[in-house]
């Protein structure tokens, strides 16, 4: 494993552990806090930075990545930074109080998941079709996304149990 792609896989995972733990961390805490905030940007930068030296490495390499991983891998980075960025806003507008501020975190909380889920689907792909050892053609890994992220959903967006 050449050391840019390494260093690239290590960041678009380091995306995902970032990620997962801000938005299963705002979830817990029930409320969007600053270090939820920061988490969502600094998981963005390292995607960002993942995917920009896969697509360096993409394009000089003979074996081109399949086009569906490269939409929905930009599709994801644009669902990121919008996130991030209502993220922002509505932490800094929550810290005025209000009923209005309070209904939009808690559209957040949904927003942010929904989010987590969707980024899972380029995850997936290009795990799956880029390692080696699994390497699938592209139609059986956007299946496979699929279904991880159909889990996911389900897993997510489950409706709370009554004690």
């Amino acid at each position: 494993m050449s050391p840019m792609l390494m260093f690239a896989s290590l960041a678009i995972t380091g995306a995902l552990v970032l990620y997962t733990i801000g938005v299963f961390k705002e979830r817990a805490d029930g409320s969007l806090r600053g270090s939820h905030v920061i988490l969502f940007w600094i998981g963005l930068a390292c995607d960002t930075t993942g995917t920009t030296l896969m697509s360096i490495m993409a394009r000089t390499s003979a074996e081109a990545a399949p086009a569906i991983h490269g939409i929905t891998g930009l599709a994801a980075i644009l669902l990121m930074l919008f996130h991030a960025g209502w993220a922002t806003l509505v932490y800094f507008q929550g810290k005025r109080g209000g009923a209005a501020a309070l209904k939009r975190e808690r559209t957040f909380h949904r927003l942010s998941a929904a989010v987590w889920v969707a980024w899972l689907v380029p995850y997936v792909i290009g795990m799956l079709v880029g390692i080696p050892m699994i390497k699938l053609g592209t139609v059986p890994a956007v299946i496979a996304s699929l279904v991880v992220a159909a889990i996911a959903a389900t897993l997510v967006f489950r409706p709370a149990k009554l004690s």
